[in-house]
C-alpha cells in the first residue's frame, strides 16, 4: 500500500473520531418544567408514566393524567373523547393508534382544528416520543394514547 493512502485513512479516521467527539458531548435543552409527566416506557399494551404502568388506554399532559378517557380504537374515537381530556390552552394534541398509524374520522380532526388545536396522528411509539419532546419544550401538549 502506498504511503499517500495509509495517511490518507490514519487522517480520516482522525477527522472521523472528531466528528464522534462532537456528538457525544452535544448538551440537551432541559425540561422546561421538571414536574411534568413524562413517559418512560412503551410496549404493546402499555405505557409507563412516571413509574406507573398503564394497560388501557390513557392521556397525558404535563400536569395530567386521565384514565378510561375514551375507546379502545380509533374507529370508535370521537369528539367528545377528545374533548374531555383537553385543558385550558392546549396547542397540540397527539393522538397515538396503537401499533401502527390509524386515522380517525376526519370530522374529529376538522373540528380540533377549527378551535385552533393542532392535531397530530401517529402509531402509540412515535407519540410517546413525540409529546416528551414536545413537554420538555414547556408546549402545551396532550397525548391521547391508544394501546393494542
Amino acid at each position: 500500500m502506498p504511503l499517500g493512502s495509509s495517511e490518507a485513512a490514519r487522517s480520516s479516521v482522525a477527522h472521523a473520531a472528531a466528528d464522534i467527539e462532537r456528538i457525544v458531548d452535544m448538551k440537551f435543552a432541559e425540561i422546561a418544567d421538571p414536574g411534568a409527566n413524562l413517559i418512560e416506557a412503551y410496549d404493546a399494551g402499555r405505557v409507563r408514566i412516571n413509574g406507573r404502568d398503564y394497560a388501557r388506554s390513557v392521556a397525558v399532559s404535563a400536569g395530567h393524567v386521565a384514565l378510561d378517557w375514551g375507546p379502545d380504537d380509533v374507529a370508535s374515537l370521537s369528539v367528545a373523547h377528545l374533548e374531555a381530556v383537553l385543558l385550558e390552552g392546549t396547542q397540540v394534541l397527539i393522538l397515538g393508534t396503537g401499533s401502527r398509524q390509524r386515522f380517525p374520522d376526519p370530522a374529529v380532526q376538522h373540528a380540533l382544528l377549527r378551535r385552533g388545536i393542532g392535531v397530530e396522528v401517529m402509531d402509540t411509539g412515535a407519540a410517546c416520543r413525540t409529546y416528551n419532546i414536545l413537554v420538555s419544550e414547556g408546549r402545551a401538549v396532550v397525548a391521547a394514547l391508544l394501546l393494542d
